[in-house]
C-alpha cells in the first residue's frame, strides 16, 4: 500500500474513531479539539445505548478471519525498538484481542512499577461495583439545632461554585444551583437566617492523605488529601491543571457554598466545624456526572483525585473502609470476581502515583482485554475513556508526525508517567483490521520519563503497522 493510500485509510479511521469514541463535542481534529475537556458536553450514560466492540473500535464487524500478524517478524521489530541501550528496562506483552493469541511477550510476566496505567485496574472495578449510571448526591441537612444546616459529602469530587451544567462532567453539580434551592426550602418553611454550618465528611474514613505519596509530587499538586467531596477534582479552578491544590477540599467545598447561600440571600454565622449529619429528608440537593463519565474524565485526563475518590466509594460499596487500604482491598476483590489473575500485584494507591505500585504488562493487557469483551455492560464503558492517538488527552500532541502518524486514529492508550517511569497500555487496529491489545512499560528510566516516549510510541507505531 503506498503511503497516500495509508493516510487516507488512517483518516477514515480517524474520523470513524473520533464519531464513535469522543464525548459529544470533542470531533474530527486536534485543531477542533477543546483545551479545556472538563468544559465538555457529555450525553449521560444513562441515554446511551449500550457500546459493543465494534462501535468502540470503529470497525463495523470483528475481523475474526483476518490474518494475524506474522509473530516472528513482530519480535523482531518489537525487540529491536525495546532493547535500546542505556534508556532504561522496557517490558511489554501483546495479544490478538478476538482470539486471545499472545502475539509477543518482553518479560510480560514480571511485576513493573505501571504509574497511571494503573487506573485501568480502578477503571474497572469502580464500573463494576459502583454502576456506570450511579451518581454521587452532595446534599443539605437540617442540623441538631435551629437555623443551622449541614452539608453532607457524597462523593462527588467535581463539583463547581456555579449553577449546575447538566451536558458537563465537571461541574455537573454546581453549588450556586444547590445553594438557591437551599434558600428556597428554607423561605418555604419559614425560616430566617442566619444559619450555622456544619460539614458531613464522615463517609471516608483512615489518613486523607496516602504516605506513599512522594512529598514533593504533594507539594507539586500532582495529589492533594482525598475527601468525599471537591470542588474541580481537587483544584482551585476548572482550568486548573498544575500547582498547589487545597489542604482540605471538603472546607473548601463548604467555604465556597456560604459564600453561595449569601448571594443566594441566606446569611450565615459562626465558624464552620464539622459534625454527623442527623437522619433525615435533604432540605437540598445536587448529583454528579454518572461514574462512567467519572471513569472517563480520570482515564482521558490521567485525573488521580476522582480516581482516588471513586476507588474509596468502591471500598465503602464492597464493605472495606472507604481508606486507602479499603479500597485497594476492595478493588483487587472485584478484579478477581471478574476472572483477573491478582498474583504478584501490588497497590500501594488506586492512581498510580505511589512507587510501590507492581504489576506485570500481561496483567495490563488482561484488563484492556476484559473491557474489550465486557463492551455492552458498564466495565466497557472505560474503554470510551482511553485517550486517542494525535486526538485526545494525554495522546493527544503524540503520533502526530514523522513514522508516528501511521499510528494516530488507531491508537488507544492509557499513559503513565513518573520520575524513571513512562507505559502505555491500550489497543490497537492494525493494518489487517485485527484488535491487538498491548502494555509496554518503561522503569528504570534515569534519562527520565521523556527518553522512553518516542520508543513507546515507535513500539505502538509497529503494532499499527502489523
Amino acid at each position: 500500500m503506498g503511503r497516500t493510500s495509508k493516510v487516507v485509510t488512517s483518516g477514515l479511521l480517524i474520523l470513524a474513531l473520533a464519531a464513535v469514541t469522543v464525548p459529544t463535542g470533542m470531533h474530527l481534529a486536534p485543531a477542533l479539539l477543546p483545551k479545556d475537556p472538563a468544559a465538555v458536553a457529555i450525553t449521560p450514560a444513562a441515554q446511551l445505548p449500550p457500546a459493543t466492540l465494534s462501535d468502540l473500535t470503529g470497525i463495523s464487524t470483528l475481523p475474526g478471519n483476518a490474518p494475524l500478524p506474522d509473530s516472528t517478524a513482530l519480535t523482531a521489530s518489537l525487540d529491536n525498538v525495546l532493547s535500546a541501550d542505556g534508556v532504561g528496562q522496557f517490558s511489554a506483552s501483546v495479544t490478538d484481542a478476538v482470539t486471545g493469541t499472545s502475539l509477543y511477550s518482553r518479560d510480560g510476566g514480571d511485576p513493573r512499577i505501571p504509574a497511571s496505567n494503573l487506573k485501568l485496574l480502578t477503571a474497572a472495578a469502580s464500573l463494576k461495583s459502583l454502576g456506570g449510571t450511579t451518581r454521587m448526591t452532595t446534599s443539605v441537612m437540617r442540623g441538631a439545632t435551629p437555623n443551622s444546616l449541614v452539608l453532607r459529602a457524597g462523593g462527588d469530587a467535581m463539583l463547581s461554585t456555579g449553577a449546575s451544567e447538566p451536558s458537563a462532567v465537571m461541574g455537573h453539580a454546581g453549588l450556586a444551583t444547590l445553594a438557591k434551592d437551599t434558600a428556597g426550602a428554607l423561605a418555604h418553611d419559614g425560616a430566617s437566617g442566619p444559619v450555622t454550618l456544619s460539614i458531613d465528611d464522615t463517609l471516608f474514613t483512615g489518613p486523607a492523605l496516602n504516605p506513599k505519596w512522594a512529598e514533593g509530587d504533594v507539594a507539586a499538586g500532582e495529589i492533594a488529601p482525598i475527601y468525599p467531596m471537591a470542588l474541580y477534582a481537587g483544584r482551585t479552578g476548572p482550568s486548573v491543571k498544575t500547582g498547589p491544590r487545597p489542604e482540605d477540599s471538603a472546607v473548601a467545598v463548604t467555604e465556597a457554598f456560604a459564600t453561595a447561600l449569601e448571594a443566594a440571600g441566606v446569611s450565615t454565622t459562626g465558624q464552620i466545624v464539622r459534625a454527623k449529619a442527623p437522619d433525615g429528608t435533604a432540605l437540598a440537593s445536587v448529583s454528579s456526572a454518572t461514574v462512567a463519565e467519572q471513569v472517563q474524565y480520570f482515564l482521558v485526563e490521567s485525573d488521580n483525585y476522582v480516581a482516588e475518590v471513586l476507588a474509596r466509594l468502591v471500598g465503602a460499596k464492597e464493605q472495606h473502609d472507604a481508606s486507602n487500604a479499603g479500597a485497594t482491598k476492595a478493588i483487587k476483590e472485584v478484579l478477581t470476581g471478574l476472572g483477573l489473575p491478582m498474583e504478584g500485584i501490588v497497590m500501594a494507591d488506586n492512581c498510580g502515583l505511589a512507587v510501590g505500585n507492581l504489576i506485570s504488562a500481561r496483567q495490563l493487557v488482561q484488563t484492556v482485554d476484559l473491557m474489550l469483551k465486557a463492551s455492552g455492560t458498564d466495565v466497557g464503558q472505560g474503554l470510551v475513556g482511553l485517550p486517542i492517538a494525535g486526538l485526545s488527552g494525554t495522546l493527544g500532541a503524540r503520533f502526530s508526525e514523522g513514522a508516528g502518524l501511521d499510528a494516530a486514529g488507531l491508537v488507544r492508550a492509557k499513559t503513565g508517567t513518573l520520575n524513571e517511569v513512562s507505559t502505555l497500555s491500550g489497543y490497537v487496529i492494525n493494518a489487517q483490521g485485527r484488535v491487538l491489545a498491548f502494555s509496554i512499560m518503561g522503569n528504570g528510566l534515569s534519562a527520565g520519563p521523556a527518553s522512553a516516549t518516542p520508543i513507546l510510541d515507535t513500539a505502538a507505531t509497529i503494532l499499527a503497522k502489523s
